[in-house]
């Protein structure tokens, strides 16, 4: 009540410029301090909110109830998903449930379908895992595939990584989309749908089809990399030229020791003695969330209303529900499946969430962020403004995703900050046009990565490239995603 009265409050005593002001400053002064002063992205978005409210003509004690109501609501609903995304892919990363997706996909695939296979598993180790996590369990594999099929390390590299980066920017249940999902009210089975439609040949175009240029922009040969938390992968002690695949005998396969082609892995005598989930169990296991959203979005579509089946479903493809039951289903097909005891499942599970502190802070100041600007009554003069426009309200978030982005190197913080930008406009939308527009946001988080952007020395270290080289084929794959993912996006508005 106390919010909604400052709304009105803050609407009637100050005028649209002042609004509108307060928000530019109010944004400029975020950029700012992470960009210039390196100041925490949570701590830049709280004094930016508490700025916003003062310059908008709010009292303080306002600006801080409805900050902390966005971060209480923010932590309430994107902060558990998240919480329980990193349960689930430790649990994948520590069962070697992982390795088996990696091993069988890669395994039975030729030189010739190896960028696809890879993109196939960057997107499949993608959809659980936040980025940086995907590229360190996948960079071993890379540089090893690459070795052993003799082909240059973009030429895999790139579509493993665009299959990464397409899932953290555009489909739920990935962190990033969750928090547009939350921001803008969508349906998220609808964006799940929508996600995939959009996702896929975004993949096959920034991915196999891009990684044949960037290997000529780029001949690098895969750098002798030696990953000592990377998990331990079985590689042929013969003449074979990949990784063995689903069901391969451990008999004549061993731990790789050293050697230019070997991986190495600092692993207890118990980890090495550990099995692995089979790939059906493990692709059941990961899928398992998606397919109880979808049925969800399903249902709602065309299960009769009251019925049981739709009851069930609505339940069951809840997110929280869904990736509760994700993680119950994991710790017995990942973890008792591996041969966890209690106490290795218990660690597993503990030291999934350290890692994701970061990520929930500056996800919930993101949400403060936005329920001040929501407060102050900016996002209807804004939203007012755009409708009366002739401008594309997908093409405007995009864009403005993009400045942010390119201003802050954070996809997250692009993807909070736009969504509480276009909040109000949501409003306003179809159910399916607002799907649309958290995927907008998404594919303009991800263009042109830089100098600023921590994924961007990540590739750069990893595949032992100069800062040019890294350009012209990480920075070129991102924007690729991006400009791709919006012309996708505003084709699909044709027919929705």
């Amino acid at each position: 009540m106390t919010t909604l009265l400052s709304a009105a409050t803050a609407t009637t005593s100050a005028g649209s410029t002042q609004l509108i002001f307060a928000a530019l400053v109010g944004i400029a002064a975020i950029v700012l301090m992470i960009t210039q002063l390196k100041l925490h992205p949570f701590l830049s978005l709280t004094i930016g909110s508490i700025a916003v409210g003062a310059l908008a003509g709010m009292h303080m004690d306002d600006t801080l109830v409805s900050f902390g109501t966005g971060v209480g609501a923010t932590v309430a609903s994107v902060g558990t998903l998240i919480a329980l995304g990193a349960m689930f892919g430790r649990l994948l990363a520590d069962s070697g449930g992982a390795d088996q997706i990696v091993d069988t996909i890669v395994g039975r695939s030729s030189a010739r379908t190896l960028p696809w296979a890879m993109a196939l598993v960057g997107a499949l180790i993608g959809l659980p895992m936040f980025f940086e996590i995907g590229l360190v369990l996948l960079m071993p594999v890379i540089v090893l595939v690459s070795r052993r099929a003799q082909l240059p390390i973009m030429r895999v590299g790139i579509p493993a990584l665009a299959g990464l980066s397409v899932m953290h920017g555009l489909v739920p249940p990935h962190p990033g989309p969750l928090v547009a999902v939350a921001a803008l009210n969508a349906n998220l089975g609808i964006t799940l749908g929508l996600g995939v439609l959009v996702a896929i040949p975004t993949v096959a175009f920034a991915g196999p089809f891009f990684a044949r240029y960037a290997a000529r922009w780029v001949p690098a040969s895969a750098p002798a990399l030696f990953v000592p938390s990377a998990p331990a992968l079985l590689v042929p002690s013969g003449p074979a030229l990949f990784v063995p695949s689903a069901g391969t005998p451990a008999t004549g396969w061993s731990k790789s020791s050293g050697g230019s082609d070997a991986l190495t892995s600092q692993t207890d005598e118990t980890d090495a003695a550990r099995r692995r989930p089979n790939f059906a169990t493990t692709l059941f296991t990961v899928l398992l969330p998606v397919v109880l959203m979808l049925g969800k979005a399903l249902a709602d579509i065309f299960a009769g209303h009251g019925s049981p089946v739709l009851s069930t479903l609505d339940f069951l493809g809840t997110p929280m529900v869904a990736l509760l039951l994700a993680v119950l289903v994991a710790m017995v097909t990942f973890g008792r499946g591996s041969g966890m005891n209690r106490a290795q499942l218990a660690s597993s599970l503990e030291k999934s969430l350290p890692p994701i502190a970061g990520i929930l802070l500056i996800v919930a100041a993101g949400g403060g962020f936005k329920q001040t600007l929501v407060d102050t009554g900016i996002g209807k003069v804004l939203a007012d403004t755009i409708a009366g426009s002739s401008i594309s309200p997908l093409l405007l978030a995009w864009c403005v995703a993009v400045l942010i982005r390119l201003a802050t190197g954070s996809a997250t913080v692009a993807t909070v900050t736009a969504s509480g930008i276009l909040a109000p406009l949501a409003a306003t939308m179809s159910t399916g046009t607002t799907s649309l527009l958290v995927l907008a946001i998404g594919s303009g988080s991800l263009f042109f990565s830089h100098v600023n952007d921590a994924g961007f020395w990540l590739v750069k270290e990893y595949f032992g490239l100069s800062v040019g080289e890294t350009i012209r084929s990480w920075s070129i794959m991102e924007t690729l995603i991006s400009v791709s993912g919006l012309m996708l996006v505003l084709l699909l508005s044709i027919f929705i």
